[in-house]
């Protein structure tokens, strides 16, 4: 049987282990940090199920959900409460909902569009001019604002494109490359002309094709005990079959049928390799074995994040918070980049009598608020909750987690580089990626590579 080794315990490099032991595969992870699971991690504070990293993950890509229910979670799967899904931006001062009918930042509906007092008139006028717009052929990447500039206007990547984005990458719309973070949306410009006319077109096409009654599926899932309840489930799955070794990897050579992996001065060999962590860790590792390829890894920026979670009385509240939460643009912009209410986003997450408030700082933007103390960030992000919420209460508990490096940036000319690098890969047998650098950040893309990386090293035997 060939030795294969993972960089990295996260879930994409615990997905990769979980399908090669499937596949009847021994592995071995390394992976630096005392714990599994990377940035998924689940706490339990006073009844409350806390997420220190993502709390969720999109309905519309299986892997995920393939996943759990390969582990036996199936019933544990909750949904977001949609029928209360309501977000508010911050706009000179005040919480104003996002238009009824938004798909992402594209208009949908005409009646929530023209009442709105998140845009002007000009902006709203030019959201309903761009229903005539007609198919343009365009080559290359562009930046998502430039992008959304072109057919909603500069006001519109501000109140719209900026905070959206800047709650899943943490990054600048400025940077972030169309063709990676918007790719549905590109397709839809090339073939309709109008964003607006084609999302309409889409819908009207899965409507066709669904049963009628059907309900639709929530936007998120989620597990009711956390998503740590996936990473604990992997980890007895795979224990007895995958060995784990907390150490630190620190260089890859080459050698004759495979490769070397140097840890604390010792060597271990391996037939196989996944290098599943962070893609400026995995440059690190490469220059041995290919200079271009890690010079092409080390090319991927990542944004710090930091999550603050804040538990409170709903009796010190007048009135309870409403919506699943809120979202400041740069331009409104202190410290808190976002607020979701957990209790009302998903159900069996804070008991009766708590309201938890999941607050979101960094970002491109802001990387040095890691470096701030407790107190600091405490104070700064109480501060500006009672100021934009609209409310006095302290908080009753605390979690503050913090993530360095850990949100990989789609910049403008990302496919290229993808597209070079799994050229280079393919040139080196055994040598496999996966991780939320390359093609999607989301954990259903994690596990999808993972689980991709896994079934490539099943299909083709090892060179003896």
């Amino acid at each position: 049987m060939s030795k294969v080794v993972i960089i990295g315990g996260g879930i994409s490099g615990l997905s990769t282990a979980y399908y090669l032991a499937k596949g009847g595969a021994a592995c071995t992870i390394l992976e630096s940090r005392p714990r599994l699971g990377g940035v998924i991690q689940t706490d339990h504070v006073e009844g409350c199920t806390i997420e220190a990293g993502p709390d969720s993950f999109l309905s519309a890509k299986p892997a995920a959900l393939e996943l759990i229910r390969d582990l036996g979670l199936a019933d544990q799967v909750i949904g977001s409460n949609d029928s209360l899904r309501k977000t508010y931006v911050r706009k000179g001062g005040h919480l104003v909902p996002l238009p009824d009918g938004l798909m992402m930042m594209v208009p949908t509906k005409i009646l929530p569009l023209v009442t709105t007092r998140l845009l002007s008139w000009s902006t709203k006028i030019r959201m309903g001019l761009e229903l005539l717009r007609s198919p343009k052929a365009k080559a290359g990447d562009e930046s998502v604002a430039q992008f959304i500039e072109e057919h909603y206007g500069a006001e519109a990547v501000d109140y719209l494109a900026e905070p959206l984005l800047s709650g899943i990458y943490g990054g600048s719309p400025s940077d972030l490359s169309v063709n990676s973070v918007l790719p549905r949306f590109v397709d839809l410009a090339k073939q309709y002309g109008s964003l607006t006319r084609g999302v309409l077109a889409q819908r009207a096409k899965a409507k066709s094709k669904t049963p009628s009654g059907t309900q639709p599926e929530p936007l998120f899932r989620t597990l009711k005990g956390g998503l740590g309840q996936m990473i604990d489930a992997i980890t007895a799955s795979i224990r007895g079959k995958v060995e784990t070794r907390q150490v630190r990897a620190q260089a890859v050579e080459r050698r004759a049928g495979g490769f070397r992996i140097r840890l604390d001065g010792d060597w271990m060999e391996a037939d196989r390799l996944v290098v599943a962590c962070e893609a400026h860790s995995g440059s690190r590792l490469l220059p041995g074995v290919d200079g271009r390829l890690a010079e092409l890894l080390g090319a991927v920026p990542y944004s710090s994040s930091m999550t603050v979670a804040l538990g409170f009385n709903t009796a010190d509240f007048q009135t309870p918070p409403d919506g699943f939460g809120f979202l400041v643009p740069k331009r409104e912009r202190r410290r808190l980049v976002a607020c979701t209410w957990v209790g009302t986003k998903f159900s069996y997450r804070v008991p009766e009598g708590t309201v938890l408030a999941r607050c979101f700082l960094g970002g491109t933007g802001d990387a040095a608020i890691l470096q701030e103390s407790d107190e600091a960030v405490l104070g700064a992000v109480t501060a500006e909750l009672h100021e934009i919420a609209g409310f006095q209460a302290q908080p009753r508990f605390k979690r503050i987690s913090r993530w360095p490096s850990s949100m990989a940036q789609y910049t403008v000319g990302h496919p290229e580089r993808v597209s070079e690098i799994e050229a280079r890969l393919a040139a080196i047998e055994g040598l496999h990626i996966a991780g939320n650098a390359y093609r999607g950040i989301g954990i259903p893309d994690c596990i999808r590579m993972g689980k991709q990386a896994a079934e490539r090293i099943l299909t083709v035997p090892a060179k003896a």
